[in-house]
């Protein structure tokens, strides 16, 4: 017989969209197999297998509904996940689910999707252990939402949250915007933090923590067989009661290259046991840091107003967008903003280009910032007051999802703006 997994709420499946999280927790490496019978159906799975929290799971889909799916399994094992569509009535898709049950192996999880929107029928369901029901027609997100939802039970810690932070432009003060977000988040909203330096040559976490740890990510991603979560905490150099720094070792005793999947593992350890992960991201484009972006759960680019880096944001952002069409879009805010005597490109124009309103704009002030990495400190330890510390405070509540993002607003092209709007994603 199939394994009963409860739902988080009763009939929890007639109202998804009523309890809808937009942080979902990606799928463990299982094997998936779908049954549709409809084409709509089969697309809406067949998108929801690339999406990037499906990486690792294999999925196939065929035709033919529960009928096709007890023939298959007569002669074969099941999978771990079984997504079934039917268009027939509540009686009928349970004796189809009768049949199934005789050939299903233990442990495998069942997904229908029917068009009925009954209550009796999906108890029914649920009492013969089925994991979850959706009512056709089903979206990408939802058919990610429900199967990523099956290895995320309600009784275990949340899966942690990943927020990358990129400069669009080397010298934007990237790292300096994350290592002061992931305090924020630790302080103002006592959320348990870590900070990874993944700028492993030229790393200044340590520098801005005034930290000197004798090990760090290097020895992750260095030794990847020892890698768990027990292995990762050892690594961990405690900055405050909440936040952790995964350190760089910025020493260039070695080469840093790596494959592109070179740093999961160590994502994967963090995300069993910390809430919230800020990824210091460096500013070169290699499979790895192209991997690590596709798979955060959130984006922060951090651009100078000036046109290297509105040319750069633009092309972070389309991309981005087309490889991750099922996630938020990526934020951006601009920094070092009010440079004396240095022509910018206005904050405005941004928003043209990037069609979407920055999530913060930081101003120039050389003698705070410049102090805070001299002493080592945050901002907010220099100048709690200070409205640049606010403006972290709120950046770590928007990218934890705490608080709403601005909302766009349209604005005037200039002609240059006009130009790179035109050019294809």
């Amino acid at each position: 017989m199939m394994k009963h997994v409860p739902p988080t709420t009763p009939d929890a499946g007639l109202n998804e969209a009523a309890t809808r999280d937009d942080h979902i927790a990606p799928a463990p490496r299982v094997s998936i197999q779908a049954f549709c019978e409809s084409v709509e159906t089969a697309a809406a799975i067949q998108a929801a297998g690339d999406d990037r929290r499906m990486a690792k799971a294999h999925l196939r889909i065929q035709m033919g509904g529960v009928t096709a799916a007890a023939e298959a399994y007569r002669t074969s094992p099941t999978p771990n996940v079984i997504v079934l569509e039917s268009e027939s009535r509540g009686h009928e898709i349970l004796e189809g689910l009768d049949q199934l049950s005789d050939v299903c192996d233990p442990g495998t999880r069942v997904i229908v999707i029917g068009r009925l929107n009954d209550v009796v029928l999906y108890r029914e369901l649920m009492r013969r252990g089925v994991s979850d029901y959706m009512i056709a027609p089903v979206g990408t997100i939802d058919v990610v939402r429900s199967i990523c939802g099956l290895f995320s039970a309600p009784d275990t810690k949340p899966i942690g949250r990943v927020i990358a932070v990129i400069g669009a432009k080397g010298g934007v003060g990237a790292s300096t915007i994350a290592h002061n977000i992931a305090w924020a988040i630790a302080r103002d909203l006592a959320l348990d933090s870590v900070v990874a330096d993944l700028d492993l040559a030229f790393g200044t976490a340590g520098l801005d923590f005034n930290q000197d740890p004798p090990q760090g990510v290097a020895d992750a991603v260095f030794s990847p067989d020892r890698i768990d979560t027990a292995f990762v905490d050892r690594l961990l150099s405690r900055c405050t009661d909440h936040l952790s720094l995964l350190a760089a070792p910025a020493t260039l005793d070695r080469v840093y290259d790596f494959g592109a999947e070179a740093f999961d593992p160590i994502y994967d350890s963090l995300r069993a046991t910390m809430p919230c992960i800020v990824l210091d991201v460096p500013h070169q484009w290699t499979g790895w840091t192209r991997q690590t972006l596709i798979g955060a759960d959130d984006i922060l680019i951090v651009a100078s107003p000036d046109l290297a880096n509105l040319r750069n944001a633009k092309n972070l952002v389309d991309f981005l967008k087309a490889a991750r069409p099922n996630d938020n879009r990526p934020y951006y805010c601009l920094n070092q903003v009010g440079v004396p005597k240095r022509p910018e490109i206005k904050p405005a124009d941004f928003a043209s280009a990037l069609e979407c309103e920055p999530l913060a704009t930081i101003a120039f002030d050389p003698q705070m910032f410049g102090t805070a990495a001299n002493n080592g400190q945050m901002i907010a330890e220099v100048a709690s007051g200070h409205r640049t510390a606010e403006t972290f405070r709120q950046l770590a509540q928007t990218l934890t999802g705490r608080l709403e993002a601005k909302k766009q607003r349209p604005s005037l092209f200039s002609p240059f703006i006009g130009k790179l709007m035109k050019r294809p994603a």
